[in-house]
């Protein structure tokens, strides 16, 4: 063909010819060069048009021609769809061109379109891609999430280190020890038991090793953060997270409890199996990780605004929920209630913006780079504004974190792509550690897994899924894919729990909770990234039945034994010296007060009694029991 070159198997390779006078050409031409490295000759038509006589030079500056070694040309869409399937798994256009009804038809005007069009598609090029048509890379990149993901890991396990014992130790409101005793006691399980509670904690789960595995988990994050054995680091931050997150039941059953977790498994799959990383070093990282990446950004994204339109919930839908929603929240900041002030026009249009980030904004996440970036930078924007007006523990931190794999390599700084660029032209890198076969599967299988929560969050038929509705319910203790969707109904009111204690049932003194609203005077402060759990717990238990809150009932049964590890988790133990004889939960409807309100009495809330949250409770034979009938008529 007197094209000159070998692909790599040796044989003569197809020869793509273009015009090499036009900018909008050659840039696009090098980002497929790109893609199918010599599988694919590229030439201009200037330097290779003698050799085809039979093509005018017309014709050439047209359109691209695919040459191929058997004779075969083509040109236009059909040439550009050719050219490309040479390359491992880029064959998907060429099957849609030959087999998807209209869409040669459509490719091939679009085509055209273009190409009579060159200037004004180069400049729409720059507008959506800029500089960078060619993909900078994602190697710092990767490198940099890692590191921010270590971050937040560490924080999550220092929130959670100084919580455990209060909450899961042996003298705690939930013991792991009584959650595993449990379970392992069910005559079914068998061996399943491990797959149901999968946990390190079954070897022991005694106090030290609550506490070790917290320990574990932020020397574990200090590790990765300094690129000692990434992947194996990883492997161990997510093992030490589930086996807590399982024996600590509802304490540790929030979404972003699940999104790290998920996060945390993709990100095995990103990290370089090396003994030590190094951004100007490492190896690509595997592409379907970090598409996996975005996609959970996007679900957890679109689900949220799924939820909110299909719930069916009237304030979602006449745009008037954040008009409660700054009040109602768990744990309002103060800025929050300065928001809550503002005009209903105002919640109105952030009830809009919040549909529309959640809602349009997710789709892209998959969109050129630059459109890319800006939809990173709104989501980021929103998760400020978030965490601004109400406490979420990490989960908005881990939220910005999951836009980084959103950026490529261009965006750092020149001195560290420079280094990257000299090491990997001196040092030719490997590829991503790992059977490439295995963590394709394992990826695959994640993706078709992660459909299941999707389609719940639309309603849409479980019959649709097939065999994937049991497969996820099988995978679900790994909670490797999670359900996403938060406030899909907006709390109207905010009933909140007082807890008092009492030696003769007349005189109540109350029990000071460390975060959640108490004291109307006392300004709704700041605590994320730590997350309270029993602060939060004790929101749940307010908008709920006590009946149905189990642990609610061990909190008040330790609260009359004394246990230390739980008075530590509140501000103030009205008791210090013994515990008290009886012990009531009293429920107030709180609401912020208005600016003329404050001003007068300096108060934050406005809280108005509603009467007993559960019946009057006390010990009997050390165990909790419900006190005489005349102190639950007082």
């Amino acid at each position: 063909m007197g094209a000159g070159g070998r692909s790599v198997e040796g044989r003569e390779p197809p020869v793509l010819v273009y015009d090499g006078t036009c900018d909008f050409c050659e840039r696009w031409i090098e980002r497929w060069r790109r893609v199918t490295g010599d599988r694919v000759r590229y030439a201009p038509f200037q330097e290779i048009a003698s050799l085809v006589p039979d093509v005018p030079p017309t014709a050439f500056a047209q359109a691209v021609h695919l040459l191929e070694p058997d004779g075969r040309r083509s040109r236009g869409a059909e040439a550009v769809f050719r050219a490309l399937s040479y390359a491992p798994n880029r064959g998907a256009w060429l099957w849609a061109y030959r087999h998807v009804p209209g869409f040669k038809l459509l490719s091939e005007g679009l085509y055209r379109v273009v190409a009579a069009n060159r200037p004004f598609f180069s400049r729409v090029t720059d507008w959506l891609w800029g500089a960078h048509v060619v993909p900078p890379g994602q190697e710092i990149t990767t490198w940099v999430y890692l590191r921010l993901l270590a971050v937040v890991y560490g924080i999550a396990f220092v929130s959670l280190w100084v919580q455990v014992d209060g909450l899961i130790g042996s003298g705690g409101i939930l013991p792991a020890n009584q959650t595993l005793e449990m379970i392992g006691s069910s005559p079914t399980l068998g061996l399943g038991r491990y797959w149901i509670a999968p946990t390190l904690c079954w070897f022991s789960s005694a106090d030290w090793f609550l506490s070790a595995l917290c320990g574990a988990g932020v020397a574990l994050s200090a590790a990765l953060l300094l690129g000692l054995a990434p992947r194996a680091c990883l492997i161990g931050l997510w093992a030490a997270y589930l086996s807590l997150a399982t024996v600590s039941r509802e304490f540790l059953w929030f979404q972003w409890d699940g999104l790290l977790l998920e996060a945390g498994f993709l990100a095995i799959f990103l990290a370089p199996w090396r003994l030590r990383s190094r951004a100007r070093s490492d190896p690509p990282a595997s592409r379907g990780a970090l598409r996996l990446t975005r996609w959970l950004l996007f679900r957890l994204l679109f689900a949220s605004a799924a939820v909110k339109l299909m719930s069916g919930d009237p304030s979602w839908r006449d745009l008037t929920a954040l008009r409660y929603h700054y009040e109602t929240q768990p744990l309002p900041t103060w800025i929050g209630w300065y928001v809550h002030q503002l005009p209903l026009w105002f919640h109105r249009l952030s009830a809009g913006v919040t549909f529309a980030v959640e809602g349009l904004v997710p789709f892209l996440l998959f969109a050129p780079r630059r459109v890319r970036f800006t939809a990173a930078a709104v989501i980021l924007a929103h998760q400020l504004l978030i965490a601004a007006t109400g406490n979420y523990g990490f989960f908005n931190l881990l939220t910005i974190v999951l836009c980084i794999p959103l950026l490529d390599d261009a965006v750092w700084p020149a001195a560290l792509r420079v280094a990257r660029e000299r090491f990997v032209d001196e040092t030719p890198a490997p590829r991503a550690a790992g059977p490439a076969s295995i963590r394709g599967a394992v990826l695959t299988v994640l993706f078709l897994l992660s459909l299941v929560p999707l389609a719940n969050a639309m309603r849409g038929p479980r019959s649709w899924l097939g065999p994937l509705a049991s497969a996820y319910e099988l995978a679900a203790p790994l909670r490797i894919v999670d359900y996403y969707g938060l406030f899909a109904i907006m709390t109207k009111e905010r009933p909140e729990i007082r807890i008092e204690g009492s030696n003769d049932g007349v005189a109540w003194k109350g029990y000071e909770f460390r975060y959640k609203p108490g004291d109307p005077r006392r300004r709704p402060g700041f605590m994320a990234p730590h997350q309270p759990r029993l602060d939060w717990q004790m929101w749940f238990a307010a908008i709920s039945d006590f009946r149905t809150e189990i642990w609610f009932a061990k909190f008040c049964e330790k609260v009359l034994q004394g246990s230390r590890p739980v008075l530590r988790l509140l501000r103030t133990n009205p008791f210090p010296d013994a515990p008290p004889r009886y012990l009531r939960a009293v429920v107030d409807r709180y609401r912020f007060t208005t600016l003329a309100e404050r001003r007068k009495s300096g108060a934050w809330w406005q809280g108005q009694p509603l009467g007993l949250y559960a019946p009057v409770l006390t010990l009997e034979a050390g165990r909790l029991a419900l006190a005489p009938p005349e102190l639950q008529r007082r």
